[in-house]
């Protein structure tokens, strides 16, 4: 069984762009990480590994839950209580850009703007 993530922690990141594949592509060639498809349903994501084989982000198809999201490398950060990180992300200036989302089998997640205008993604594990 692998431990829960520490709070505040990175956790992950993605880069959401229209042309997946062809970012994807790039870098294979730029940095050397291996590609596994994920399936979205009628295509495919991609899950972005080192020659070990270690997992370190997804390159993503700007298309159903991502559409919208600006062509950005999106930090994941882990918290305790997803629905009380989004609270005081409204509480405090900030906004949310999704909703707070469920990805079975993983956690609950939220993409917000700081008051700085910045964005990030806010993740609890299950």
């Amino acid at each position: 069984m692998s431990e829960k993530p520490v709070t505040g922690t990175i956790g992950w990141f993605d880069l959401t762009v229209d042309d997946a594949d062809g970012v994807r592509d790039f870098y294979q060639e730029v940095v050397g990480w291996s590609a596994s498809p994920l399936s979205m349903g009628d295509y495919n994501d991609y899950v972005m590994a080192t020659p070990d084989g270690t997992p370190v982000s997804g390159v993503c198809h700007a298309r159903g839950g991502n559409a919208g999201l600006p062509a950005q490398w999106l930090m994941y950060v882990n918290v305790d209580d997803i629905e009380a990180s989004r609270a005081a992300v409204e509480r405090l200036g900030g906004a949310l850009i999704t909703s707070v989302k469920h990805a079975e089998g993983h956690g609950s997640y939220c993409v917000i703007r700081d008051p700085a205008g910045a964005v990030i993604a806010l993740f609890q594990p299950e």
